[in-house]
């Protein structure tokens, strides 16, 4: 059976309709894009997202809902027992090169009106570093600290993998070894009408959209990443986003617990800052862990106070996690065996009307699937949720203005460079929530945390002025 007989039996013969007119080289390329698109799948896609009525509902029974239980901050983790067991563990499992990071790179700097791979976008306060470097340069740390190598998965998308790569071989891979550094693309999904035909963007193009962050874990199977880790005898994955130059990406304390827990996936939770704030919340849903957003959590339930006076559902997800590396072969492997549910997503998707000329239409015409990594951990084994600081672990660069923008993230950053040099006994002035009234920066490569900072700092046989501009290296 033709290529052409396939998608005429399975309805979709109008991706063929401009195909006489088109170049062989256009008629190839079309071909080849049509190959990668799996029929079945998205018929099943089809008849449960699109076909199905829709409605608003979000399917969640809320009276059997409750939140998911985590392991608290202590005041010190460094003197805790449980805590300080958790990081001998951790410790022993880096230094054993048993751990990888891994970063969802593939989106665009659009929002914050940056026309390139956001990684690249400029964040830190003195040296205007790129996301990328900080991260690269944490990974460095860690590297030298344990005197281990740590592989780095960075998922690009097909829009941006050219740049990005181009981007770290400009900088030298930022002191990384380049074999260490592992590329592999987001998949694609056809996008479809309100009908369920395929899109054809251009004559002879059809839209393909990226699958979501959930798409990272057969995108890891699919590329070879996973058996690279394998071959190099990585069994867990330290899964981050690109958006969040605050994340410790090489935390033993976290790693220890998801090895001593036996988890197949592992979360952080940081408390929510106010009750409406738009993160996912950390729920139990008949016994299994799970992420309700907060799109579909009711407004009662998020601003709901439990008997200490606290939000009762207070644990919110920042996409931080571990991953066993048998979990991710197990969800994106071609094995059988649960895999992640798609999800739909109502966008405007640019096509190509009956004369052949390309629409860009100015309200939501088309439908893509994508899948949500979080979706893992009711499948998961031994689900673990430990509590991170917010101020040493979160503050995402996702607007241009307002919340969660460069201007807040910069004023996070020199927070936490304050909070880590009075831990040293330096006086540092700042303003009433904790920002310094002068700009100041840590670099990874002097200490990727307060404890080893104020180790390092005291060390010093001479210590820098502490002035505006300070860079600490």
């Amino acid at each position: 059976m033709t290529i052409q007989e396939k998608f005429s039996n399975a309805g979709q013969s109008q991706v063929f309709k401009f195909f006489d007119s088109l170049s062989n080289e256009e008629k190839k390329s079309l071909l080849a894009q049509l190959e990668q698109v799996d029929l079945g799948e998205l018929n099943t896609l089809l008849d449960e997202l699109v076909f199905k009525t829709q409605t608003a509902e979000s399917g969640i029974d809320f009276a059997k809902l409750s939140p998911a239980p985590f392991t608290p901050l202590p005041e010190d983790k460094a003197s805790d027992p449980v805590w300080k067991e958790a990081k001998e563990i951790g410790e022993a499992a880096i230094r054993a090169g048993r751990l990888a990071a891994f970063v969802v790179a593939g989106g665009q700097g659009t929002r914050l009106g940056f026309n390139a791979p956001k990684g690249l976008y400029k964040v830190s306060p003195v040296k205007q570093k790129s996301l990328f470097q900080i991260f690269a340069e944490k990974i460095l740390s860690a590297q030298r600290k344990y005197g281990v190598k740590i592989p780095w998965l960075i998922m690009t998308s097909h829009i941006n993998n050219g740049a990005t790569r181009a981007f770290f071989e400009e900088n030298n891979f930022f002191g990384l070894d380049k074999n260490d550094v592992i590329f592999f693309k987001q998949g694609l999904m056809p996008a479809v009408d309100k009908n369920g035909k395929i899109i054809l963007e251009q004559k002879g193009k059809i839209a393909m959209t990226p699958d979501g962050h959930g798409g990272c874990l057969r995108g890891m199977c699919r590329s070879g990443a996973i058996d690279e880790l394998k071959r190099r005898g990585v069994d867990c994955i330290s899964y981050f986003q690109v958006d969040n130059p605050l994340v410790n990406i090489i935390d033993p304390y976290f790693l220890g617990f998801h090895i001593k827990g036996g988890s197949d996936m592992s979360s952080k939770m940081i408390p929510k800052a106010y009750p409406l704030e738009k993160v996912g919340h950390f729920c139990l849903l008949d016994g299994k862990t799970c992420v309700v957003e907060y799109s579909d959590l009711p407004k009662e339930y998020q601003e709901r106070l439990d008997k200490n006076g606290q939000l009762e559902f207070r644990a919110g997800s920042v996409a931080i996690h571990i991953l066993d590396r048998n979990f991710v072969e197990k969800l994106g492997g071609s094995s059988g065996g649960a895999k992640l549910p798609f999800h739909r997503a109502d966008k405007k998707i640019p096509f190509v009307d009956d004369s052949g000329t390309q629409v860009k239409p100015d309200k939501p015409n088309g439908i893509k699937f994508e899948m949500f990594v979080f979706d893992a951990l009711p499948m998961a084994k031994n689900p673990v949720i430990i509590e991170g600081a917010r101020g040493d672990e979160f503050s995402p660069v996702k607007n241009a203005e307002g919340v969660d923008s460069p201007a807040t993230c910069k004023n996070d950053q020199k927070k936490q460079a304050a909070r880590w040099l009075k831990a040293a006994g330096e006086n540092i002035e700042t303003s009433a929530d904790g920002v310094p009234v002068f700009d100041i920066e840590i670099s990874p490569l002097f200490a990727t945390n307060c404890e080893d900072f104020v180790a390092k700092w005291k060390a010093l046989d001479k210590k820098p002025q502490i002035k505006d501009g300070l860079y600490i290296e």
